[in-house]
């Protein structure tokens, strides 16, 4: 068995209820993330902050790569999901916490 196909087999079950607690517990103490999606958001704004207090902005070029990741991207897919109403607005939140606007457009001419 592939091993990634094996985990996410355990974090299906997880989702479900189904996972054994103390294979879920061993699972934990390796450094297994149960959630990719919501460690790649929280790795991505953790970037971002880095940005901002570097940069003294939030305003992250549409290319920027930081460490690896294409920051800059990763931004403008939270703006669009904002446009669409598909944000969640503690994402939302946090994201205004640290200076991102959502339209250039609405800043720069009023």
């Amino acid at each position: 068995v592939n091993l990634g196909t094996w985990l996410e087999t355990q974090r299906q079950q997880k989702r479900k209820g189904e996972l054994d607690i103390s294979l879920e517990k061993h699972l934990e103490e390796v450094g297994v993330i149960w959630d990719l999606c919501k460690e790649k958001w929280k790795n991505s704004y953790r970037l971002l902050v880095k940005f901002q207090q570097r940069e003294g902005h939030a305003n992250v070029p549409q290319k920027h790569k930081e460490e690896g990741v294409n920051l800059g991207k990763w931004l403008d897919g939270q703006r669009q999901q904002k446009r669409k109403g598909e944000l969640d607005i503690s994402l939302e939140e946090r994201l205004e916490e640290v200076g991102v606007i959502w339209s250039f457009f609405k800043e720069q001419w009023g």
